[in-house]
């Protein structure tokens, strides 16, 4: 994989920087306002070297999913603004997915963004994943690298998928066994146990023939989570649930939801067992609540595990996305070893070893 280094020299080069400040946003569509600049921080390592040696650096990023056309709501402009108090004089684009070319990887619209360009840098992690124009174009024609904060997620991953301290422990929740059926599968072969809450246990509890009440449940993974359930790994499902009765009123109920109830989080029980297992591991990765963890009364099980991560003396890596909001949301972002600022693209690289960005940075023109 190319890294900084490989650019050479760079004064008076113009580096475009693929960046990943797709930032949470609030405020009214002409007011916008950042709520938390973590991504951009992240990037200032690469940032500060580039522009330390001299280099002309503009940065490329998609903020939101406006649909190949200008939205305000997705108007770079505020970014822009705090891009200025944190690396003064690197460049922004305006939003890369107002363009249809984008997520396309149209030639014309690779070719306009490489004009007067003389390196490329792809530093979003977050973006690796998908082919689109502004990760997997400009390698295509110019001397490219990974920067700081790509290589550094890379080096992670890759130990935690190759070379993990054990016991490795995986926490994974969210909503849908779907989304992460093929990342499981994929755990399923290195960590020495699973834990599983969120949305996504239901299924999983479906298949035991556990009655689960109304909780969210898709019922065409049930096969495949009774396979995982008879396969060599050992998967740790709540044994307690808390949630919503057929009268809507709070509940906390065992393994055997009734009918017309909604588990809608994981029991104290199940919370403080997976904190000790969390506690007890040498390196551990997080991905996905334990439950709806955005109200109050359902949050109990992911700020038990979130504590736990912090308090580990285990590795701890967190996949971006929900986990990451939740660590904040509870003041513990600081206390566990990685954040990943990629869900979606840690979870991919996990269970496949490799995205479409790196691939393409391993292609470019300055790599023998």
């Amino acid at each position: 994989m190319p890294r900084l280094e490989d650019l050479g020299d760079v004064r008076g080069k113009t580096v475009l920087v693929r960046t990943d400040f797709n930032v949470p946003m609030s405020g009214p569509d002409s007011n916008r306002v950042i709520v938390d600049d973590f991504r951009m921080r992240r990037s200032l390592e690469t940032l500060n070297w580039l522009t330390s040696r001299g280099a002309k650096v503009v940065c490329a990023s998609h903020l939101g999913r406006p649909k190949g056309k200008p939205e305000p709501r997705y108007s770079m402009q505020p970014i822009r603004d705090r891009l200025a108090q944190l690396a003064p004089g690197v460049g922004l684009l305006e939003n890369l997915r107002f363009d249809p070319g984008e997520e396309k990887d149209d030639p014309s619209f690779v070719a306009k963004l490489v004009t007067d360009v003389d390196c490329y840098v792809n530093d979003a992690f977050g973006a690796a994943h998908r082919a689109h124009a502004s990760v997997v174009g400009p390698p295509r024609t110019l001397p490219s690298a990974a920067g700081r904060l790509l290589q550094r997620e890379l080096e992670i991953l890759t130990q935690l998928r190759s070379n993990p301290k054990r016991p490795f422990v995986a926490v994974l929740g969210g909503a849908k066994i779907s989304d992460k059926l093929g990342v499981i599968e994929a755990l399923s072969r290195v960590v020495d146990q699973l834990l599983i809450g969120g949305g996504m246990c239901f299924t999983f509890l479906a298949a035991k023939n556990y009655s689960i009440g109304d909780s969210l449940c898709e019922r065409d993974q049930i096969d495949a989570c009774k396979k995982l359930l008879n396969g060599k790994v050992k998967i740790t499902l709540p044994e307690d649930i808390v949630g919503l009765d057929s009268a809507g009123e709070f509940a906390t109920f065992g393994q055997r939801l009734p009918d017309g109830a909604k588990g809608l989080d994981i029991g104290p029980g199940s919370a403080a067992a997976f904190a000790d297992i969390i506690i007890g591991a040498r390196s551990v990765f997080w991905n996905g609540p334990m439950g709806m963890f955005e109200d109050e009364r359902f949050a109990s099980g992911t700020r038990t595990v979130a504590t736990a991560m912090a308090e580990t003396k285990a590795f701890t890596v967190v996949g971006g996305g929900d986990s990451a909001a939740a660590l904040t949301q509870f003041n513990l972002a600081h206390d566990v070893d990685h954040v990943s600022t990629g869900g979606g693209a840690s979870l991919e690289f996990l269970e496949l070893g490799d995205l479409p960005g790196l691939v393409a940075l391993r292609g470019a023109p300055n790599v023998k």
